[in-house]
């Protein structure tokens, strides 16, 4: 990476880790960053599905968790590999002054799997619904870039790591949603 972006990223990051330090944040971001919190939703999106569209319901739920797995899949078990970027707790710079309000956690940083695969599935349901409900796209996005910033703010990840991630669950989303227009034309 050059260094003029490197150093850009680095002070990215501490502006989120550092400067919009504040208690609500440190309560909230933590929990929005936790798959577990969101079970509500994708049960919501499940039940929502199936009983909306029936048999093309089913299509939809199967390829909306493919896309995320094969998002999941790539991102960390191919690009991050590939990479080899370490983690904010483990960057020689950032390292002193980052703020871990979680644990670091293990492996690379480079894509944020998170932003990977919400952004996979936030574009997913984008491309399929946009037409029918024209405010799903910022529902969506905010849900997905909602979970991305807090993956910066309790310091596992760097924002490039989290835009990049975006970027490609963004492309992973919208090829699964071509397939799905495939297998489902006139949807």
């Amino acid at each position: 990476m050059p260094d003029y972006l490197l150093q850009l990223d680095r002070h990215l990051f501490y502006f989120i880790n550092h400067d919009l330090t504040n208690p609500f944040f440190d309560w909230i971001m933590p929990w929005l960053r936790n798959p577990k919190f969101w079970i509500p939703l994708y049960l919501f999106i499940i039940g929502f599905c199936i009983y909306k569209f029936k048999k093309q319901g089913l299509i939809i739920v199967l390829l909306l968790a493919l896309s995320a797995g094969f998002a999941d899949f790539t991102s960390a078990s191919i690009v991050k590999p590939l990479v080899k970027r370490a983690r904010p707790c483990r960057d020689t710079v950032v390292s002193i002054t980052d703020i871990e309000r979680v644990s670091c956690g293990t492996g690379y940083s480079f894509p944020s799997t998170h932003a990977t695969d919400h952004f996979a599935m936030a574009f997913f349901l984008i491309v399929l619904f946009h037409k029918r409900w024209r405010w799903i796209w910022l529902w969506a996005i905010l849900w997905a870039g909602t979970i991305s910033f807090a993956q910066v703010y309790v310091g596992v990840h760097f924002p490039i790591d989290v835009f990049c991630g975006a970027l490609y669950g963004i492309l992973v989303g919208w090829m699964f949603a071509l397939l799905f227009k495939k297998i489902q034309p006139g949807f």
